[in-house]
């Protein structure tokens, strides 16, 4: 992880995730009350050197949650390691607004105690990669579906949409009659949607994040495919396949798994979950590794 200031995500499939059922990227307060999506996602993603991922990636990123720790920071992170595509970790941060995400930035950089431990914590990771991005997605609430519990989950699938310039409408069109069928027929679904604000593919790029309790999720929403062409019927799905064919330029959708590890989650987290309270790993970063960021 290269800064406090990022949420790591996975890229995913959007129209496939729909049809599966997404389980929305939120969290529960300590009362068990559901909160919504942050506005403002900030996405790190660290693509890991083969052979320098699992054990050794977790020590090297143990340095960052030991630095936060000591610090008693206020900004909380979420990571997640690939299952499918490139061998990568991804860092999830969370923020009400950009103004929030402003003040986290100004604060670490006055907090210098903490920053040199980040800066020398940093120097060490970057050993470990090949490469490192960062990207920011902002929430699009109305076509997000209702909200899950993340401070359970254990995994994240993402979808990543590329839409075709000038096909904006269509794809909110698209976007709403998943989302109204789905609430209509598929009461267990839920997803994040978010777009792209900041970064390198900020230009019409759409990202569906749902989280899982267990990969049986998957097989138990096989059919919600099945039930959504039947309540859309066959005119239904046959405007749904000309604005996918006319807004749709690319797709992807891939698998994470959550690393507690990894992870500087709340109190509240590790409250309400013993999974996130895992054994850390003392790590003291290597000073002489060269940066790579």
């Amino acid at each position: 992880m290269k800064n406090f200031a990022g949420l790591r995500l996975v890229p995913c499939l959007l129209i496939p995730c729909l049809l599966m059922g997404g389980r929305a990227a939120v969290a529960q307060d300590a009362s068990g009350a559901i909160m919504p999506p942050p506005k403002v996602l900030v996405i790190e993603r660290e693509w890991v050197k083969p052979g320098k991922s699992g054990a050794i990636h977790e020590k090297s990123e143990s340095a960052f949650v030991n630095a936060a720790k000591a610090a008693k920071w206020q900004t909380h992170y979420v990571a997640a390691t690939s299952m499918s595509g490139r061998p990568r970790a991804l860092f999830l941060f969370a923020y009400p607004s950009f103004a929030a995400w402003e003040k986290d930035n100004h604060a670490l950089q006055e907090n210098t105690a903490l920053a040199a431990a980040i800066d020398r914590a940093a120097l060490a990771d970057g050993d470990l990669l090949n490469e490192f991005n960062q990207s920011v997605f902002t929430l699009d609430e109305e076509n997000s579906l209702r909200s899950g519990d993340a401070v359970h989950a254990r995994y994240f699938e993402f979808t990543q949409f590329k839409v075709k310039p000038g096909h904006r409408k269509d794809w909110m069109d698209l976007v709403k009659i998943y989302r109204n069928a789905f609430e209509k027929v598929v009461p267990n679904a839920h997803w994040a949607l978010y777009e792209s604000y900041y970064g390198e593919n900020n230009g019409g790029y759409y990202i569906v994040i749902s989280t899982m309790k267990s990969l049986s999720e998957d097989d138990e929403s096989m059919g919600d495919g099945k039930k959504i062409q039947e309540a859309l019927g066959a005119e239904g799905m046959k405007h749904v396949a000309e604005l996918t064919a006319a807004c749709v330029d690319e797709q992807q959708t891939n698998l994470f798994e959550i690393n507690p590890k990894m992870s500087y989650p709340a109190d509240e987290w590790i409250k309400a979950d013993d999974f996130w309270k895992p054994k850390m790993t003392s790590a003291t970063p290597r000073k002489a590794a060269p940066e790579n960021p």
